[in-house]
Parts: structure tokens; sequence; C-alpha cells
């Protein structure tokens, strides 16, 4: 066949794509930053050099601080309670990365600038304004180091130490000498802890584990934890689990101060703590089933607010698929804050007296351990590509699939393209199926800054029901704006008016009441698939071209593993073993294990391909999706790609022309699922390696059309594409035809499959029966069953009914209930 073009001739067009993603310098002036030098490749603000690797189970990035003219780095893995693979790097603002010699590893996260000794602590090194790093040995400070806090008596001689299993240490910031305060979960007690010997620390009975967030004022230390030992957290991600804590000096153990998942806890001083501890306000970031949870602590005193969920793959009683979510100056107005899969402005100025501001921004698909500003750009690191899909596993892909060493990397974004991933989507409850008293008001509830806001209210009495809205800007007291009358029993979905935040109030003893709501910007995204994506195979399209199976392979090679073949006509040849590299150099490589790389090939269980819908069936649930009709799951190759995780503990599910986000099992898998983009490409398989995300199915004419994201073989043969998981984004919004029922006989009563509603805009219903008949039209609100009645339409015998939804329609599955026994479709329209 017709060979495609070297990669010599992209290598230009390649580099040139590193100078829109330059490199910058965080927690300094924005007038100091310097422009990235460097001759290496760039993919998407992925510098594929950059990429570090381990032997455990993940790679993540634990933290990266701009300190002493370079980036330090830590990474991670999943449970290093002393020592690790892991390692302490230094990178150069020209991108050279020096892994540095008194790397110890760990499972870290921690970071802190301890503005009195000049120094960086991160991980369990402490580093001075000259890049000279010392190390606390592990046997000193045992634990996974979760944060790092301001001393309370002595700030400017000691800094505190919390560990993921509640352990807290003090370090003298000089000596680096450690005294033990709470005991590492991870240990053993003390031997003879008891009697004469009870003054030895001793380990925390604080409920939960797997810390997170740590920082101090107003007197004290606040921890927290997001975690919980439980035989169903495997399944069920609603158990009571975290929590968030205090400490003063003197105790011996932390104080609870609210059982649930926290994670982030910091204020305005960020990375250095609080200049003013007595007085500056503290934030603590949460969730639980219904929503976001933000606390707030100003003059000593907690409250709390709720802003709502984009992506739910975040959620999970284990508290393992979060990572650290922060909120960290970025040389902006606002501070930038991560959590539930979206991208957040956050005020430095959020207190009682002002808590207005807070925006979402866009929401994104990467997984992120932490981020600064640096040479030009915000600097995310990563938890990429983990050997260990722990408990992510699931039909619709195979065991044999995940990266044969974990490996993860950095990723370069300017500042202003954080706006520009997708969409904002926010959803959450302030009560959800709960027994209300009457007058109770609940948290307020983020509205500002979305365009669309529908609340679903629904509840179990066998009373008419009153529900007073108020509204507030931010800056002072709520107000009633709206009081609505439910019906016994009864359920109605609300347009909300422009607001900073909202608050919901039952007027009267409420069984099994709900209240959820439904956020949105409009997606302005077309049809129009990017150029970035050209020369990859188009669905439909008879053109020859090259498909491979993919896998990461061992660090000693440190390479992409891709077994090839060809197409010509209806001949389908095998091209071998081919292997990418660092350097971004494809070639033919019979050193790889080929047979580790074909391993990788599976065939889906639990889907069908419907005339039009697919049926997905997980955990005994049936649930529908949109369907193109160029696509049925089959491939001239052999089966493509349907399912894979491509950024740690969850899954990317290409189906049927659409990329879905697909949460873990432990989050609520296939019912909490996400479209991120539609598309018409014949994709074959795809992976995630070095931060990249990687597709096979090139056409044979790419090599004509000069796309830098198409790396092509050293012998011209055979081509992948290059980018990485949030350029989805760009393949546009998410568009299909599908129908719940299609020509079915229903019986009276009868309800048809869940079919995804969410991320969907513009919707029409077109129904068909052959008889007279109501078709009741139900919404799952918030993706766990909670059915609620949208409305009806009345369908006459052999007429076409055609309905186009308004911006209230709004959920996460959609179903249909016939009052009369028919034969019936219903086909649902998303442009």
């Amino acid at each position: 066949m017709q060979k495609f073009a070297p990669a010599s001739l992209l290598a230009a067009a390649l580099l040139s794509a590193c100078a829109a993603n330059p490199d910058g310098a965080a927690e300094t002036r924005r007038s100091e930053e310097a422009p990235i030098k460097s001759d290496k490749p760039c993919i998407s603000g992925v510098y594929p050099h950059l990429a570090y690797w381990n032997n455990e189970g993940e790679c993540g990035t634990g933290a990266v601080v701009p300190w002493a003219g370079k980036l330090w780095v830590v990474t991670y893995g999943p449970h290093c309670v002393f020592e690790s693979s892991d390692k302490l790097y230094e990178i150069t603002p020209d991108l050279e990365r020096k892994t540095r010699p008194e790397s110890l590893g760990g499972t870290h996260a921690n970071r802190m600038i301890h503005g009195e000794t000049g120094q960086l602590f991160i991980g369990c090194y402490a580093i001075d304004s000259k890049g000279n790093v010392r190390a606390i040995p592990r046997d000193k400070m045992p634990g996974r180091l979760t944060g790092n806090a301001r001393h309370i008596g002595d700030p400017a001689g000691k800094i505190y130490f919390a560990t993921m299993e509640e352990g807290l240490y003090e370090v003298d910031a000089k000596t680096l000498e450690v005294r033990e305060i709470i005991r590492d979960g991870n240990l053993n007690e003390h031997p003879g802890n008891g009697g004469a010997s009870a003054k030895l620390p001793q380990k925390s009975k604080l409920h939960g584990y797997h810390g997170k967030g740590f920082y101090s004022g107003f007197g004290k230390a606040f921890y927290s934890n997001n975690g919980v030992h439980h035989p169903r957290v495997e399944s069920d991600p609603t158990i009571k689990s975290g929590a968030l804590a205090e400490w003063k000096p003197g105790d011996a153990d932390w104080t609870p101060i609210r059982i649930c998942q926290f994670t982030e806890i910091t204020g305005p001083g960020g990375i250095r703590g609080a200049s003013d501890p007595s007085n500056a306000p503290i934030w603590a970031l949460g969730w639980d089933p219904k929503s976001v949870i933000l606390m707030l602590n100003d003059g000593g005193e907690w409250s709390s607010f709720r802003l709502p969920k984009t992506s739910h793959s975040y959620d999970g009683s284990h508290g393992w698929n979060t990572e650290w979510p922060r909120i960290r100056e970025i040389g902006e107005k606002d501070y930038l804050m991560t959590m539930h899969g979206a991208f957040w402005k956050f005020p430095p100025a959020f207190s009682k007296a002002d808590f207005s501001g807070i925006r979402m921004r866009s929401s994104y698909l990467k997984v992120i351990g932490d981020f600064c500003r640096w040479q030009g750009a915000v600097v995310f690191g990563c938890d990429d590509s983990a050997q260990k899909e722990f408990f992510n596993k699931r039909g619709l892909k195979g065991e044999n699939v995940s990266p044969l060493n974990s490996n993860s990397n950095l990723w370069f974004v300017k500042e202003p393209d954080i706006d520009r991933l997708g969409p904002a989507l926010g959803r959450g409850s302030v009560f959800l199926r709960e027994d209300i008293k009457g007058g109770t008001l609940s948290d307020p509830m983020l509205s500002g800054g979305f365009k669309s806001g529908v609340l679903a209210l629904d509840h179990k009495t066998p009373a008419p029901l009153k529900v007073e809205l108020l509204k507030s800007d931010g800056k002072g007291k709520f107000e009633a704006f709206e009081t609505v009358e439910l019906p016994a029993n009864g359920s109605k979905f609300v347009k909300l008016p422009a607001a900073e935040w909202i608050k919901v109030r039952p007027l009267s003893d409420a069984k099994s009441f709900t209240a959820h709501f439904h956020f949105s910007n409009p997606d302005a995204r077309g049809a129009e698939i990017s150029p970035i994506f050209d020369g990859v195979m188009r669905a439909g399209s008879p053109e020859a071209g090259t498909a491979a199976l993919l896998r990461s392979l061992e660090r000693k090679s440190a390479k992409l593993g891709a077994y090839a073949w060809e197409s010509g006509g209806k001949k389908i040849s095998a091209l071998g073993a081919y292997s990418l590299d660092g350097k971004m150099r494809l070639a033919k490589d019979g050193g790889i294990d080929a047979e580790k790389v074909k391993a990788a090939a599976f065939e889906p269980k639990g889907i069908t391909y419907d005339s039009d819908s697919v049926l997905v069936v997980e955990a005994g649930r049936r649930y529908r999706l949109p369907r193109n009709p160029l696509y049925d799951g089959k491939s001239a190759f052999g089966t493509p790609r349907l399912a894979r995780e491509v950024a740690t503990e969850r899954d990317l599910l290409n189906c049927a022309g659409t990329f879905y986000e697909l949460p873990a099992v432990n989050a609520q898998g296939f019912a909490k699922i996400r479209p991120i983009a539609s598309h018409n490409l014949k994709i074959f398989d795809f992976c995630s390696y070095r931060g990249m995300m990687l597709f096979s199915g090139i056409s044979e004419g790419a090599k004509s059309l000069g796309n830098p994201r198409i790396i092509v073989s050293e012998d011209g043969k055979f081509a992948l594409w290059a980018g990485v998981i949030d350029d989805l984004w760009k393949l546009g919004k998410p568009v299909g035809i599908g129908s719940p029922w299609h020509g079915a006989s229903v019986a009276k009563g009868e309800t048809s499959d869940p079919y995804l509603l969410t991320g969907y805009d513009k919707k029409t219903l077109k129904a068909l029966a052959d008889s007279d008949t109501e078709l009741d039209i139900e919404v799952d609100v918030d993706g766990t069953g909670l059915w609620v009645k949208y409305g009806a339409v009345r369908l006459e015998k052999g007429k076409e009914l055609v309905k186009e939804f308004g911006d209230d329609l709004k959920g996460y599955w959609i179903r249909f209930k016939s009052s009369k026994p028919c034969k019936i479709t219903a086909t649902l329209i998303y442009e």
C-alpha cells in the first residue's frame, strides 16, 4: 500500500505545537515569567520526555511547586508507608529534568513554603533557596505524607506534617528533628502502650482514613480524610465516610467536626499558610452523595455551603477516586479550584462578609493531583496511566489492558484555555429522599454563573406540600422569592432565576423529600470536528488505512507497544509490532513482547446494538444510549476498543459515535455516565501513555494533510494520532438519535428502559402508537433511580407526535410509561 510521510517531515510542526502551551512562573510575579525554551516535542501541552514512571500500582503526581528557579515534582505510589520507587524531580526552565539522588519515595502530596527559613517542604524533603535538598529518613517519619501546616506555638522554627492515616508529626525546620504527636495508623502501637507508657503517642480513633487536607489557624490544626474501611466500598458510594477534624496542642487525638468525605483544607495564605492565623478564614472542600460541600471557618466558627458536581467519577466511599483536589493561587485575580471534574474560580476574599464569586469555569477529564503557575502556564500534575485498576473492573473491558508499568506526566495549559475545555455542567441536591421537619432550611446551593438552572422537587407526603425558595447575592441575607405548591406525593420542575445562592425550605413536615438542582451553561460547540483529528479514519468511508492494538509497556523500555494491521480493499494484512518512545519516534520494533500487546484485545460483555439504540446491562440494570447507525461494534480489523481506563480509576467509553466518561462501579458506574463529545471517527484502539492519549485507526491519506498530531512510523507504513484526553471536547457537542421503544408491544403501565438524558441540550421527542394512549414522561433526576414525573403527552392512533422540550427537562435518565397497551415507537433526538 502507499506509505505515509516520514516522521522527520512532521518534526518542525510538532515542535511548533509546544509554543502554544508555554511555561511560566507560579508563586512569582507575572512580570518575572520567561517563555519556555525547549526543543522537545510537545503534544497538547504534554512534553513526553518529562513523563515519570515507577514500579507501583499507580504513579500519581503529589505536588508541583516552583522554587529556587526550578519546578519541583514529587510522585507517589498507592500505599507506600516507607520507601518506594517514586522520585523527587527537579525541572529547569528549559525543561531538562533531573532525578534527585536524595529521593526516597513514598506516597506524598504535601507541600509548604516556610518563609522564615527559606525552605520548600515537599514530600519528605526540605529544599533551601539554592536548591539543596535534605531528606528526612522514612523510618524517622513513617506514613503517607498528605499535608503540611504552620506550627501553632513556634511557626518560625517548626512545621507540622500529617499523614493519610491520621498521623501527626512536628519537625524542626532547621535540624529536621522529628517528634511524633499522633501515631500513624499503618504502624503498630508502641510496645506496652498503657500504664506507665500511656503518654506515648497513640493511633487515632478518628472516623475514616485516607487523609487529604491539612491547615492551621485560630490556634488549631485542621485535618481531613475521605475514606472508610467497609466491606461495601467496592459497590456503594453512599456509606458514611471520611471526616473533618481539629487538633490543638496538648490533645492526644483529632476531634471530629463533621463526619463526611473531605479533601482540601486551605485559606488565602495557600501554600505558605496563614500570615494572620487568628483572623484569616479557612476553607475545606468535601462531598457527600448529594453534592460538593464547602465549609468556611470565619472567626473560628464553621458554616456550610453546597456546590453542584460535574463528574461522579470522583465519588466512592473508599475515597480513592479523588487524588488531591486543590484551591491554589495561579497569578490571577481568582484562585483556581479543582473539584469533581470541574475547574472553578475561587475568590480569595471568600468569607462570611462576602461569599460571592465562585464560578465554574469548565469541566475536564484529566485526574489532577496538584497544579501551579510556572513559565507562563498553569502546570497540572496528573495521575494518568495506572498499572493497577483497583476496583475499576467491568465486563465492557478486559483485564489485560492496563499499562505494564504506571506512568504519568505534567500538563501545561495557558490560563485562558482553562475556559475552553468542557462545558459547565453541575448537578446536586440539598435534600435527597429525607424526612424533613417543617421550616428546616437547607444549606445554600451555588447558582451563580450558570445560565440555566432547574430545581426538581419531589416528596412522598400524603398531603400537599408548600416549599419556599430563598436567594442571596452572597453579600447579604437570604430572601424568599417563590413558594412552590406540590400535590400530595407529587413533584414539580422549577426554572430558577439568576441568583448567587439558593436555599430550600419545606413549610410543613415532608416525607422522603428531594430538592435536586441541575445547572448548565450553553454548549457552544457545533457538530464540526476540530482539524486536530484530520487523518483519523471516518466511519462509513471506504478509504484504506491502518489500525493497531495499543498498550503502554514496561518501565525499562518506557515505550508504547502497537501491533498493527493495514487494509487494502477487502484484504487485511499484518504489519507487525511497532513502538513509540518519549521522543515521539514510531518505528518497527521486533524487540517488544507483541503477545502482551495483542493480549489487550477484548470482546465486550453486556452490550447490544439494537436497531436505533445501544443497550448496556451493568450490575443487572439496563440502560440505553443513542446510536449512530454507522457503528455496530465491528471493524474489518476486529472488535474496536469500547472501554478503557485512560485516567486512573475511571473509564473512557467510545460507543456508537460518542465518547463518554464512565465512573467506576464503586462510584455508581453506568448510572452516572456523561457524554463528552460525538464524532464520526473510526477509532480502533485508544490508550494513555506518558500523559498523552493515543488513537489507532489512521487513514492512508493522512500523509498529505500535514497534521502534526499524526505520528508516522519511520518506515512510512503505520501511524497513530496523539493528543490528550481533554482534546476530546474538540470533537464537537454530544448529539444522537435513539429509541427507548422501537416498534415495541407494551402493556398498560409498562415503563421503557432508561435512556440517557444528561449532557444534551436540544431535545425532541417523536412518538407513534397504534392506538390512543397517554405517555407519561419520567426523569431520574439524580441518577440513583429517583424517578420523578415530568409531564405527559397524548398520542392519537397512527399520528406521529413531535414535541420539542424546553430547557426545564433536565436529569440523568428519561423513560416513558404508556397508559394503555399498544405498539409504540418513542424516539429521542438530541441536536
